[in-house]
């Protein structure tokens, strides 16, 4: 993932948003990237017949849902397309017949006239939902795009013969002139002098930006030609696999590489012979601990609802800043610029200065996340070197994660029966550049540490932490 980054008008832009990539290397079927692909984009986009049908019965209220719903079908025609390949105009001549990292994508003609028509005179129809001038630049672009698909986005599989083929269907046809994109690429840090007045319809801009430079040539020279009919000076459009994962998957569906080694298959979740009980302190132990310090930091900067929806990536579903707080209550979130350990490291400092103890004292360090990306030194073992601990009983990373607080202290209950010094249970989560395009998560996490300083109770006090009981189920 890529961290978020501060544009020049001081919003938040989360780069991994506007092209947001699969992980190939882990479908090994056809099926599973399939399923991916039905929930990313099928599920969500409405075809040429739904948006027409919506229309004549008046259930659009104002151009944004119409734009919405149209760059939808459109991502969803180019799911293939956008996920797997980039797009390179060609000359004939030089196009690889004999290579099986070279394609040809596969269409079939579509009248679209209908639907065209319709679509236009309904947008026509509808009030502005915000601006009508930027509403009607997005609508542009898109329409542009949408009438002058040459195929039905069904026909293009995810993975064609090569380029040689000579049984090919019908295939887009590019002639030589004006193969250049008409419109600037999209720039990470901002693509806009003038902001639109709303989180969404800057979302949406975007993304008709997105889909605009799939097509970065002139559309309205496009047609149909099969290959057998094609001159050598003649332009076709050749898919390339984006990355080198994109290429092994094609090449494991087709049969063509020998296939990985299967992976083991699980075995049946059995209940224990008897339940585990929860663990009395007091009873259980002798050493009872003792909560002498708590800190927090929390990521200095706030990412509010607006910024979530301003950032949507093209696979998201149709969703406004107030329904994540209706859906949520949560309004906004903290994010931070720090590193992971670093965040870490301030609460840890924090929690030591507040229990009076020096690094001399404490006897073991364990790190909770399941966001950190430092593995070997571990997080605990460098915090331990950065707060000048010479020697610890232990310090290590633990990684439950939800449970992380909860299985770190319980840890460190049993580690004061050893060590009988205090012990530093650090947590901390670094989510705003690991989330991605996961709608239904972006919105909830955030970027924060904590410590806290367990130490032996003084002879007689009483527990400050009474019974606990970590539980981890398999299924």
């Amino acid at each position: 993932m890529k961290s978020f980054v501060v544009n020049r008008y001081g919003r938040l832009v989360f780069p991994f948003n506007f092209f947001p990539e699969l992980d190939f290397s882990i479908f090994e079927s056809l099926e599973q990237f399939a399923a991916v692909i039905k929930r990313d984009f099928e599920e969500k986009a409405p075809s040429e017949t739904d948006i027409v049908a919506r229309l004549e019965a008046g259930l659009y209220r104002r151009r944004h849902e119409l734009l919405r719903d149209l760059a939808l079908n459109l991502f969803w025609v180019n799911r293939y397309a956008m996920t797997m390949y980039d797009k390179r105009p060609t000359r004939w001549r030089d196009v690889p017949r004999h290579r099986d990292d070279v394609f040809l994508p596969v269409f079939t003609p579509w009248d679209g006239a209908g639907p065209v028509a319709r679509i236009e005179a309904g947008y026509r129809a509808l009030g502005p939902t915000w601006d009508e001038g930027t509403e009607d630049k997005v609508f542009r672009i898109l329409f542009d795009v949408f009438r002058h698909k040459k195929g039905a986005g069904r026909s293009c599989p995810p993975s064609s013969d090569g380029a040689g083929d000579p049984r090919r269907p019908p295939e887009p046809h590019l002639p030589p002139p004006r193969v250049r994109p008409r419109l600037p690429g999209l720039q990470l840090r901002g693509h806009r002098r003038v902001l639109p007045p709303s989180a969404e319809l800057e979302a949406l801009s975007r993304q008709a930006m997105v889909l605009h430079n799939q097509y970065r040539w002139d559309r309205g020279q496009t047609r149909l030609t099969e290959v057998g009919r094609l001159a050598p000076d003649d332009f076709v459009v050749v898919f390339h696999p984006r990355t080198e994962e994109v290429l092994q998957f094609i090449r494991r569906v087709k049969g063509s590489r020998r296939e990985r080694l299967r992976r083991p298959t699980p075995v049946e979740a059995r209940k224990p012979a008897s339940p585990y009980p929860p663990v009395d302190v007091r009873a259980r132990f002798a050493v009872q601990p003792r909560l002498e310090a708590l800190a927090v930091y929390r990521g200095e900067r706030v990412c509010t609802n607006d910024d979530l929806i301003r950032n949507a990536a093209y696979c998201w579903s149709p969703m406004t800043a107030d329904e994540i707080r209706e859906k949520t209550g949560i309004e906004q979130r903290r994010y931070t610029e720090l590193e992971l350990e670093h965040m870490a490291l301030l609460a840890a400092t924090a929690a030591l200065a507040k229990s009076g103890h020096g690094p001399e004292e404490i006897g073991a360090l364990l790190f909770c996340s399941c966001t950190s990306v430092k593995m070997m030194p571990s997080v605990g073992t460098w915090l331990s070197g950065q707060l000048g601990m010479f020697q610890t009983h232990v310090s290590c990373d633990l990684v439950a994660a939800c449970a992380g607080l909860p299985y770190g202290l319980a840890e460190a209950v049993r580690l004061l029966q050893e060590v009988e010094r205090p012990v530093l249970v650090v947590c901390g989560e670094k989510f705003s550049d690991k989330i991605g395009t996961v709608r239904t998560s972006r919105m909830i996490f955030g970027d924060a540490a904590a410590a806290l300083v367990l130490a032996p109770a003084p002879a007689g006090a009483p527990s400050d932490i009474e019974v606990y009981q970590t539980y981890a189920s398999g299924p």
